[in-house]
């Protein structure tokens, strides 16, 4: 608008000019003076309506820039939220991601200890190779666990416990490999609390059942000392006489030699 403004007013100007002429403007006609005032009004609207409309245009392209702004900043607005809320997403992410990998560390260290327990029991059960006396053989932990078990008692000087425990043993496990050991073990335990009669019987049972044993020997020389003193020194001569006779040179034989010639 402002541009057209000085050549409104050089218009206006030209019009006072005219009505100031001397006198011998005269000369012109009114026809031509109404024409020129015709003229003058009509670019003097046209002017108008040309800057009106460069008003108007002025402003709808503002109205339309501004609509363009407020779109833009509603579009921020919605952006920065969806931001906002896609980093509370991530982060309520972050925290169920920790969360899961402390769940399962947990349930691995579960199952680790799961699978050590489930193989301590496993091997609790599953039979192992022993060997006693020199012999070699196949045997479950709790059975092993019992005899050791038992002969600790023994060895610790409880007779009367030990030999309870192993005669519990041989009738738990009366095929195990243990058990010539256990009869053995528990005639001494027998001895020990001076019950000669069962002792007797405990070591014969081991002569018995397993003559190739390598107790044996030792097995038929304390079968005699019980018999000493239950004072059958003629039983203590021929048990010993037994024992050189099927075991000439064991230990348990050159002892039942000097032990014989102390009998009378």
């Amino acid at each position: 608008m402002t541009r057209f403004l000085p050549a409104a007013l050089a218009a206006v100007a030209a019009t006072f000019a005219l009505l100031a002429l001397p006198a011998r403007a005269a000369l012109f006609d009114d026809d031509e003076a109404r024409r020129a005032i015709l003229e003058l009004r009509q670019k003097v609207q046209q002017m108008d309506q040309a800057n009106a409309q460069q008003a108007a245009d002025s402003a709808k392209a503002n109205a339309a820039l501004r609509e363009q702004i407020q779109a833009l900043q509603r579009s921020v607005l919605e952006l920065n939220g969806q931001l906002e809320s896609l980093r509370g997403e991530i982060a309520r992410l972050r925290g169920t991601d920790e969360q899961l990998t402390r769940d399962l560390s947990e349930v691995q260290r579960r199952q680790k200890d799961i699978t050590q327990g489930v193989d301590d029991r496993i091997r609790k059960l599953e039979p192992m190779k022993v060997s006693v006396d020199g012999r070699e053989f196949m045997a479950d932990p709790e059975e092993k666990r019992q005899f050791d078990e038992a002969l600790a008692v023994l060895r610790g000087g409880d007779f009367d416990k030990a030999a309870g425990q192993f005669s519990g043993f041989l009738r738990r496990y009366p095929g195990s490999g243990y058990s010539d050991s256990a009869r053995f073990w528990l005639g001494n335990a027998l001895y020990g609390r001076r019950d000669y009669r069962e002792a007797i019987s405990a070591f014969r049972g081991l002569v018995s059942n397993a003559p190739d044993h390598p107790r044996a020997p030792e097995a038929l020389l304390a079968v005699a000392n019980c018999q000493v003193e239950a004072k059958d020194t003629k039983a203590a001569r021929a048990t010993i006489g037994e024992l050189i006779k099927a075991y000439p040179k064991s230990e348990a034989a050159q002892a039942g030699r000097e032990r014989l010639a102390a009998l009378k």
